[in-house]
């Protein structure tokens, strides 16, 4: 069983991400991909970790009404399995690992409605969950499925922020020094673009924190 600190670290998970707006407005824009995705940036970089928990469970609630609403949105599904992930991570213990695996079933329905869906980022989402769960009989990880994943990701986007952050990740505890900055320059060379602030900034910073890491770990050798 995964430890909640191992969780919380391995599962923000997201994807290309809009402003706040859209969010604030109300009414049936609160269930649109935009509006989940903003609110799953403001829970994952704004909020105290403590108010975390809480907030990604009211936001699944909503996520999941939206897809029932309209279940062959491919975006809408993947958003509610990338809220899954992030509430996975602040919350831990066995009831974490049963959001986890609804996650997957999420991602991977998305991907089976529109292999193209949010760029490649549900991939790299999904990947990520086969990297960090244990393998069978404990649970259901599968690094050689990850890394398949992750190069699907990087086919669709190959500047793509979350592709390249769960590739420099993964390339990291493989070993594979060299290959992983690389990626994780990429990150930190992507463009600033208007309305993602929040989640990209994020982004920088958890693969600034990851490229000291695999440098250091360079040194070593």
């Amino acid at each position: 069983m995964m430890s909640k600190s191992a969780l919380r670290s391995l599962f923000l998970s997201g994807a290309l991400l809009v402003s706040l707006q859209g969010f604030a407005q109300g009414g049936a824009a609160d269930k649109s991909p935009q509006a989940l995705e903003a609110r799953w940036a403001e829970i994952s970089y704004q909020l105290p970790v403590a108010q975390q928990e809480p907030a990604f469970a009211r936001l699944a609630g909503t996520a999941e009404a939206a897809s029932k609403a309209e279940p062959h949105s491919a975006e809408l599904l993947a958003w509610r399995g990338i809220i899954l992930c992030s509430w996975a991570g602040v919350k831990g213990g066995r009831p974490a690992f049963e959001l986890v695996k609804q996650a997957r079933d999420l991602l991977e329905q998305a991907i089976a409605i529109d292999p193209k869906v949010l760029d490649g980022a549900a991939h790299a989402n999904l990947a990520n969950l086969y990297f960090q769960v244990p393998a069978w009989p404990i649970g259901f990880g599968n690094k050689e499925k990850a890394e398949q994943l992750l190069k699907q990701a990087l086919a669709l986007d190959p500047e793509g922020i979350d592709a390249n952050l769960f590739y420099g990740d993964f390339l990291f505890r493989r070993g594979r020094y060299d290959e992983s900055i690389a990626a994780l320059q990429k990150v930190l060379a992507a463009k600033p673009r208007p309305g993602h602030e929040v989640g990209d900034d994020g982004r920088r910073k958890e693969a600034e924190e990851l490229l000291a890491k695999v440098q250091d770990e360079q040194k070593g050798q």
